[in-house]
């Protein structure tokens, strides 16, 4: 597949992510976001690890559990938390920062050189982005920066290290996605209970909802994430964060008829612009592979050779 397709098919998942805010505030129970957490991924997880039929082994057990709550347990209530404590603006804006650890930690685990292109592309999406969402009202809290700092370092932690580590030989990106998935669920599962208690009743618009945010906004999406993951960089991936935000403000604007101000489409713009900058810039720097591109690229030299010698 040409990159510019697969750079599309990525797209999707934080485009996908765009929708949640619309479809918490309007289907889903209110002040229940570790439940949400855990109804997102748990069952997922579950549905993509019994359609891949594969099971972790040996080491990637422990790997699973590390990635699962890098990218899902520990990133969901520290970004829940971080949107609690700030106004939504701030919370959005620390998580468009995402991309600069994503380059920074690149650049150190990966050895992804990051152009100067690339990291003023992410710089000027996070900026982009705080034109569209942040407002003159907005207020900071210390917990709530910090927990936002951290959601956006663990997510970007996760995602290299998904990269580093790359899969297990013969395993596609479904089983990944779904171990991940089911790991993070679970890792969330006690923190739910311990601080929002038992389960809320739930009504058809919640079941609704529920099911779009499993099948759509996490199962696919986080999918198409991790696969973008394991075909492009890190950073090439990463950089593509600022489509959630803008997706959401849209969404405010068509379908619950919040108003975009001319600063806020000039930020969206300036947001959309960076981020077709980063991928035209990531694409003219050299890459890493991770293990699993190592052995195929592998497999296909020894087939060459052997087709030569033959």
């Amino acid at each position: 597949m040409k990159r510019s397709a697969t750079v599309a098919l990525t797209a999707l998942a934080p485009i996908s992510w765009g929708s949640t805010y619309a479809v918490a505030t309007e289907l889903l129970p209110p002040d229940r976001p570790l439940f949400t957490g855990v109804m997102r991924a748990l069952p997922a997880g579950l549905l993509l690890t019994a359609l891949a039929r594969t099971l972790p082994k040996g080491q990637w057990w422990w790997k699973s559990a590390v990635l699962g709550i890098l990218n899902i347990g520990a990133f969901f209530p520290l970004l829940f938390l971080s949107a609690y404590r700030l106004p939504g603006g701030v919370a959005a804006v620390l998580g468009a920062a995402g991309p600069l650890f994503v380059v920074g930690l690149a650049a150190l685990v990966l050895g992804e050189r990051a152009s100067l292109r690339t990291v003023l592309a992410a710089v000027v999406g996070a900026f982009g982005v705080s034109m569209v969402v942040l407002t003159a009202e907005a207020r900071l809290d210390a917990v709530g920066v910090v927990a936002g700092v951290i959601s956006s370092a663990s997510m970007g932690a996760g995602t290299v290290m998904t990269k580093r580590w790359g899969r297990p030989e013969g395993v596609g990106p479904l089983a990944m996605t779904g171990w991940q998935l089911t790991a993070g669920g679970l890792f969330i599962i006690p923190v739910a209970a311990l601080v929002e208690g038992a389960p809320p009743a739930l009504d058809g618009k919640a079941f609704l909802g529920y099911g779009y945010m499993m099948l759509i906004n996490t199962g696919i999406a986080y999918w198409l994430w991790f696969r973008g993951i394991g075909a492009l960089s890190a950073t090439s991936v990463t950089l593509l964060g600022p489509l959630s935000p803008l997706t959401a403000a849209v969404i405010g604007w068509a379908a619950l008829g919040q108003a975009l101000s001319p600063v806020q489409l000039v930020g969206m713009a300036i947001a959309f612009g960076a981020t077709v900058a980063g991928q035209l810039a990531a694409a003219r720097t050299p890459r890493s592979f991770s293990s699993t591109e190592k052995n195929d690229q592998n497999i296909s030299m020894d087939l060459t050779d052997g087709a030569v010698r033959r």
